[in-house]
């Protein structure tokens, strides 16, 4: 059997996964900036440098809601074949990997409460690797079933220990 080389994967994954990372980053920064907003509003001395922390919290949650998720989407990559599975992951710190079928143990479709409500679901490869598992995010439900049953059959009848 050929050795999987580290190479560009072929697959996108879903588009609506740019609305699950945008309700992600607003539902973390929603709350801070509220607070930092009724601070404002309800203590008058604090408000100089109560602004500075309204003004970086809105720029950090402009760049969480707006940009990243977008850019993610840009980066986000990923790929099943008969002797690896490969992703490319991140933002700002981009993650390639490559998982050889004989290394795999667990295979896993993932669904969250916010996956769930917009069809999508991670697929969580779990290798003998100290690096830990590779998530690949965003998959539409049904494809990441897919893959999970797929992986985990050729897993089976793939030599190796997965050690």
């Amino acid at each position: 059997m050929p050795t999987p080389q580290l190479r560009p994967p072929k697959h996108r994954v879903e588009r609506r996964a740019i609305v699950w990372w945008t309700l992600q980053s607003a539902l973390f920064a929603g709350p801070i900036l509220i607070g930092l907003i009724i601070a404002y509003a309800l203590w008058e001395d604090a408000r100089p440098w109560l602004i500075i922390l309204l003004i970086g919290a809105g720029v950090l949650a402009f760049i969480g809601i707006v940009v990243e998720p977008w850019w993610r989407f840009a980066v986000h990559r990923w790929e099943d074949t008969d002797q690896a599975v490969y992703a490319l992951t991140g933002w700002v710190v981009r993650e390639w990997r490559v998982a050889p079928l004989s290394r795999i143990q667990t295979v896993d479709a993932v669904r969250g409460p916010l996956e769930q409500l917009l069809g999508l679901s991670t697929l969580r490869v779990t290798t003998a690797s100290s690096s830990g598992a590779i998530n690949i995010g965003g998959l539409d439900k049904d494809v990441a079933e897919q893959a999970a049953e797929r992986l985990t059959t050729i897993a089976q009848i793939t030599p190796g220990d997965a050690t």
